[in-house]
């Protein structure tokens, strides 16, 4: 099982729809696939169409955080919810389940974490482990904040990708975030050991139209060793369309550019998984003919 985490301190980057985007892509790929929904707001699981009813809380993630940090048993399994439904369109064996989130519950969590510091930090990758015979990869969505939480889904994960889009404070935090990663080894006394793994450009620009800023960016990513991926995924008003339906745009628009840039990200995403570093192609920087940058 591998386990790959996004993340970015700053919100409305991208980050919930590249988690689905992603983990949609494996599972049509025919691997067994959970996401993880560490965020508050349990974004992804509306990118999945699911929202938990009241009825339902002990089926959060929040709530089985919870439990694991004062030692209660939990049946994690039990809880997990399968959106394979959305795969049935397709000819695939892959799987698509869901840990999903709850807000209530979530905070509560994020409040039992802090009490139990440093300490707490490995508990998702603990639980994650114990679903290693299920699963072939595990995708988490994180808050957009340096937290408790955030640290726990760091630690969690195998690698851990980070999200920018064309504005020049998403760099700053990705960069934070690439540097709080090297010390979770640290921290957890190596139990938890994240790679980092690069950068993704998303809601970005044709080259050709790039502004000023769009360059900066891209010159950013590289400058700080952010390990920028060739492939963006490009502005489009079809992903937040997908997003509103409950479908990943990979699945809803397969054979349109928000489909394949996605699924194109995850090859590159997995060759990096399999290959040293040194052989990793990195976006080149970028080039703007003087017309083009306005």
């Amino acid at each position: 099982m591998q386990v790959l985490t996004v993340a970015n301190q700053k919100g409305g980057v991208g980050k919930t729809t590249t988690t689905v985007n992603l983990a949609a892509s494996l599972a049509l790929m025919g691997a067994r696939t959970l996401v993880v929904d560490l965020e508050p707001q349990a974004q992804a699981g509306t990118a999945l169409g699911l929202n938990i009813p009241s009825s339902e809380v002990s089926r959060s993630l929040g709530w089985a955080l919870q439990a694991y940090v004062q030692g209660i048993e939990t049946d994690l399994p039990g809880i997990i919810y399968d959106r394979s439904t959305l795969l049935e369109p397709f000819e695939t064996n892959g799987v698509l389940h869901l840990l999903a989130s709850e807000e209530s519950t979530m905070s509560r969590a994020q409040d039992l974490l802090v009490g139990a510091g440093f300490a707490a930090t490995p508990i998702l990758r603990r639980m994650l482990l114990s679903l290693a015979a299920h699963y072939d990869y595990v995708v988490i969505d994180t808050p957009p904040a340096i937290s408790s939480l955030a640290a726990v889904g760091w630690a969690a994960g195998d690698w851990v990708v980070t999200v920018c889009f064309p504005e020049y404070a998403t760099v700053r935090g990705a960069v934070t975030l690439a540097g709080s990663v090297k010390f979770v080894a640290k921290n957890t006394d190596n139990e938890c050991r994240p790679q980092y793994l690069g950068a993704v450009l998303n809601k970005s620009n044709p080259p050709s139209n790039w502004k000023q800023q769009e360059v900066d960016v891209r010159d950013g990513m590289i400058s700080s060793g952010l390990l920028p991926f060739v492939g963006d995924i490009r502005q489009s008003d079809l992903i937040s369309r997908s997003f509103a339906g409950g479908v990943p745009a990979v699945l809803g628009y397969t054979n349109l550019p928000p489909g394949k840039q996605y699924a194109a990200l995850m090859q590159e995403v997995l060759t990096r998984m399999d290959t040293p570093q040194a052989t990793w192609e990195i976006a080149p920087p970028p080039f703007a003919e003087e017309e083009s940058v306005v």
